[in-house]
């Protein structure tokens, strides 16, 4: 494949995975998923939905369903990627072209980064609270603050070092991620299961935990919550079904890329947030108040040893999440802009360098609704990607020409660029009501009725792209011409 080894559009970490270097088994896999769903927003995301209006077992039914929803395009775009061994960036080559590969890669980069910077924040808030219990810093003496960041210097330190531990990690390239994943599960199980047992021991009535009210809206009915609850649900993790082949480019099978995915993310979702239902239930009949922020719980258990305990545990759980879901990707992804001056590393370094440019102490609050109303809209890439690759292509690429500027692949392809902006339209003014803030309010730009079809946003994106896509990838003449008479194979 002298293309892929000597080509502009290759390195050695774009490259596909030779077969003797594809060592992931489905628990490798199932170690990535558990390492990334048990974390913070997961633990707060089921609370939010109680705090909507629904009981204990329409919230877990809730987050199984999402999970199991998502888990389909998560199997199917990982699929390329064991089959290729390529990685996001490359196999969207496919559809979109080899230059047009680069709006998808860097759409998803952006969220990746943003996230980067906030979990990174969280973690550095963590490690500062461990300091903090242990003596070793004073809050008092701590309290003056360093110009322009806006923090105390060991804020900013521990915010620094926790920054470091990914940096170490991930200039040990990819397979280094794989042995923190493999350690952080069974360690993460293990403090969800710790959690349950303090619940049931902690509280009078363990049936008590599954009978606390809930406050539903007058008028509001539970399919009236569960719609849209399952969009968001299935835009937690939609951005992952996007680069998944970054992983599973190293799987041994499809076996193993699918039985992994299905051991490792739905139950673990539901566990965790059953878990953070359970707990927060207690700590209603313990603390007199719910209490669905883990680092806000943590500071209740009062004793140094569990708060120091404790606050490992949120550690390693946003490290595992964090190099996983938003390093990896956005570093293949800006990678793929230059490949032959950036590599895997190159690329992980920009995105860390972005997650402290941005100053997410700052923009926590704003940036995170920015990510998630963002992340709802990539929705039709990967309907364009799962067309594109089942549909059209039959799961048949040729794969040296995903590395040939001038190949089957070549430039950009108009037909995926249409498609994504017209499968956009629909959800556009939702979206801006919702960064904006107005949704719901006279003051927004847009009717209520955008609202509420951008609660469906990934749900009408996805198959409005793969529609549309299909259309011009065999309908509409210009598009049928330039990407499939002009470059099919001879049948000579």
């Amino acid at each position: 494949m002298s293309t892929q080894a000597s080509g502009n559009l290759s390195n050695p970490d774009l490259a596909p995975v030779p077969a003797d270097q594809r060592t992931w088994s489905k628990w490798n896999i199932a170690s990535l998923w558990i390492g990334m769903a048990v974390c913070i927003p997961t633990y707060m995301i089921a609370g939010s939905m109680i705090q909507a209006g629904m009981n204990w077992w329409q919230a877990v039914l809730t987050v199984l369903l999402g999970n199991l929803i998502v888990l389909v395009p998560m199997i199917l775009n990982g699929h390329g990627g064991t089959k290729y061994g390529v990685p996001f960036p490359v196999l969207a080559r496919a559809s979109f072209g080899t230059t047009g590969a680069h709006i998808p890669a860097i759409a998803r980069a952006l969220v990746a980064c943003g996230w980067f910077g906030i979990q990174t924040w969280i973690g550095g808030a963590a490690l500062y609270a461990i300091l903090v219990a242990l003596g070793w810093i004073t809050e008092a003496a701590d309290a003056d603050m360093i110009p322009v960041l806006g923090l105390s210097v060991g804020q900013f330190l521990c915010f620094l070092a926790f920054w470091a531990v990914h940096v170490v990690i991930v200039m040990r390239g990819i397979h280094s991620i794989k042995w923190v994943e493999a350690f952080a599960a069974p360690f993460l199980i293990a403090c969800s299961v710790a959690l349950l047992i303090w619940a049931f021991v902690n509280v009078d009535s363990i049936a008590a935990l599954f009978t606390t009210e809930t406050h539903r809206p007058e008028g509001v009915s539970f399919l009236d919550l569960f719609f849209p609850w399952l969009t968001i649900m299935v835009g937690f993790w939609a951005t992952l079904s996007l680069n998944i082949p970054d992983f599973t480019r190293y799987c041994k099978s499809q076996r193993d890329q699918a039985m992994g995915q299905l051991i490792g993310l739905p139950p673990t979702m539901t566990l965790f947030c059953f878990v953070s239902i359970i707990v927060t239930s207690a700590t209603i009949l313990i603390f007199g108040k719910a209490i669905w922020d883990p680092v806000e719980l943590i500071a209740e258990l009062g004793s140094p040893t569990i708060v120091v305990f404790a606050m490992l545990a949120l550690l390693i759980a946003t490290l595992s999440t964090n190099l996983a879901a938003n390093v990896v990707s956005p570093a293949n992804g800006f990678s793929n802009v230059a490949p032959r001056l950036i590599g895997f590393r190159g690329g992980a370094m920009i995105t860390c360098v972005i997650g402290i440019a941005i100053m997410p102490w700052r923009l926590i609050d704003d940036l995170s609704g920015w990510l998630i109303a963002y992340g709802a809209l990539l929705g039709p890439i990967a309907g364009i990607m799962l067309c594109d690759y089942f549909i059209i292509r039959r799961t048949k690429l040729q794969a040296d020409a995903l590395y040939d500027a001038d190949g089957e692949y070549g430039g950009v392809n108009l037909a995926a660029i249409a498609a994504l902006v017209l499968a956009l339209v629909p959800n556009l003014p939702g979206f801006i009501n919702a960064v904006m803030g107005t949704a719901g309010q006279d003051t927004a730009w847009f009717a209520p009725f955008f609202d509420t079809m951008y609660g469906y946003a990934w749900f009408i994106g996805l198959p409005l792209a793969m529609l549309f896509y299909w259309l011009f990838m065999r309908e509409w003449d210009p598009f049928k011409t330039i990407h499939v008479e002009t470059h099919r194979p001879s049948q000579e």
